[in-house]
């Protein structure tokens, strides 16, 4: 755990990292940002989820077939021929990759097709039979749903023939035998990125870097967890959820936010010792120094929504037994360290359980201008010292983006009034930065785009366009030591360093 005394840093995901084969990845692009990190007076990294994302879902880091699995696009071919398993001159003959945006096309077929060479070369050795044991209770049954999905031309689990739906033993048995091969594989595909990743936090941890994670609180439907814990989640007798998560309708939007992911059984859940929970946390703690739980509000009480709806507009709110969750969560893992997304309307019980666990909650600047500045917890003045600032997150427009596109006039004219800077023509990124900066908050986070003054252009994601998102990347020419010396040098005046 780091114990952070007016800390620093930056917010980029992984494949946006600049370099790499398509997309940044955990060898030399990371290695070298941390070194940048720690020149620059930052010592604070926070990543997006790193498991694995689908092109079909928008290759969003929040919609991943598996809540454990290691994202084989962060796989570091550079390593591969390193550790002997691939020639420098493989690595050659791909087609050119992207310099600005993450190809996420190209970069799979790049690594599906190194990794199978590397697979062809290697040799189990003890480290990867401790790895196999100690990530048993997940592997084996994402790597048979990986296999199976190939199989049945990537159709949903709930297509599947009757009896691999509802998990026969002896038919899975027998169609683990046959497909032995590709299962090896797979698992060798997550023993290399779980030791790249164990190499990188190592990495942070020399250069005195802060990693932080991030973790859905929902799993897809169609998903390894979903189909292997089947239990554990809410679905009816043909296997379909009866209700899907989401949130009500509010000030964002007039008929709720509708995810659709299936909801958790709690009950069940909880005649297991939420035993699946807490070995998701401690999986996510073993990767990264702080975990950021998204929509933390979730783990009181959640939004259902009647399956098959088209908006949430008919949910209801249902508890979650949380008071026995959350005394499980300090039993399990005494020292846990997360920071909790508390965005949005935030009831009483939910402060309360932050405050009894110690999680931290968030700030982010970009809220703070819309009116009733005296209670609004996102303008810098109000501020607690217990919390992660941020000017941004991935969820939003950059700073300039917002101030030149989005922002009402009567927002920048708050803004201006506030901040006393006129920035109609630039300098609103500046600006919010420094305010996060100069704060009180213990940790303060600005995603890199802020940083470089971009506008909308950098924008990581917009919510509810399913295309074209997470895909910026950094350039190397991005990563400057004029950006390196701005950064310290601010780092420096607002005692960050």
């Amino acid at each position: 755990m780091f114990f952070l005394n007016r800390a620093c840093g930056i917010l980029l995901p992984v494949p946006s990292l600049p370099g790499g084969y398509g997309s940044g990845d955990l060898g030399k692009p990371a290695h070298d940002f941390v070194d940048y990190l720690s020149r620059s007076g930052q010592t604070i990294w926070q990543v997006l989820p790193l498991t694995v994302t689908d092109g079909a879902l928008g290759n969003s880091p929040y919609s991943s077939p598996s809540a454990f699995a290691g994202n084989p696009l962060c796989i570091s071919p550079d390593d591969l021929v390193a550790r002997g398993l691939l020639l420098r001159d493989e690595l050659s003959g791909h087609p050119p990759f992207s310099e600005d945006r993450v190809d996420y096309a190209s970069a799979r077929t790049f690594r599906e097709h190194i990794l199978r060479l590397a697979f062809s070369r290697f040799s189990p050795d003890e480290n990867y039979e401790a790895f196999l044991r100690e990530q048993e209770h997940w592997l084996q049954d994402y790597v048979l749903f990986t296999a199976l999905k190939g199989v049945y031309k990537g159709a949903p689990w709930s297509g599947w023939p009757e009896d691999i739906r509802r998990r026969d033993g002896n038919t899975l048995l027998a169609v683990s035998r046959d497909l032995g091969g590709e299962l090896d594989f797979l698992r060798f595909v997550q023993y290399i990125f779980f030791s790249q990743m164990k190499n990188l936090r190592a990495k942070c941890r020399e250069a005195g870097v802060e990693l932080i994670g991030d973790l859905p609180i929902y799993v897809n439907y169609d998903s390894a967890d979903v189909w292997s814990r089947q239990s554990f989640f809410c679905l009816d007798g043909d296997l379909l959820p009866t209700e899907v998560a989401g949130v009500p309708p509010d000030y964002f939007s007039e008929t709720g936010q509708l995810w659709g992911n299936p909801l958790y059984n709690w009950d069940s859940l909880k005649k297991n010792d939420f035993s699946w929970w807490i070995r998701r946390l401690r999986h996510s703690l073993s990767l990264f120094d702080t975990v950021r739980i998204d929509h933390f509000r979730g783990l009181l009480a959640y939004w259902a929504v009647p399956y098959g709806d088209r908006t949430a507009e008919r949910g209801t709110w249902k508890p979650v037994p949380s008071e026995d969750f959350f005394s499980t969560v300090r039993k399990e893992l005494p020292f846990p360290s997360f920071l909790a997304e508390n965005l949005g309307v935030i009831t009483p019980d939910v402060t309360e359980a932050m405050e009894s666990m110690g999680f931290p909650g968030m700030a982010v600047a970009l809220f703070a201008f819309g009116g009733g500045m005296r209670d609004n917890p996102h303008i810098p003045h109000n501020y607690r010292r217990d919390l992660a600032a941020y000017t941004g997150t991935h969820d939003n427009n950059t700073i300039e983006g917002w101030y030149s596109e989005d922002a009402s006039e009567d927002e920048r004219r708050t803004f201006r009034e506030y901040s006393g800077r006129s920035v109609d023509g630039g300098g609103a990124a500046d600006t919010v930065i420094r305010l996060v900066l100069s704060s009180v908050a213990e940790r303060a986070v600005v995603p890199l785009q802020d940083y470089l003054g971009l506008g909308s252009e950098g924008r990581m994601n917009t919510p509810s366009v399913p295309s074209g998102n997470w895909e910026w990347k950094a350039k190397h020419e991005h990563l400057s030591e004029g950006l390196s010396r701005r950064m310290r040098s601010l780092a420096e005046i607002y005692g960050r360093k």
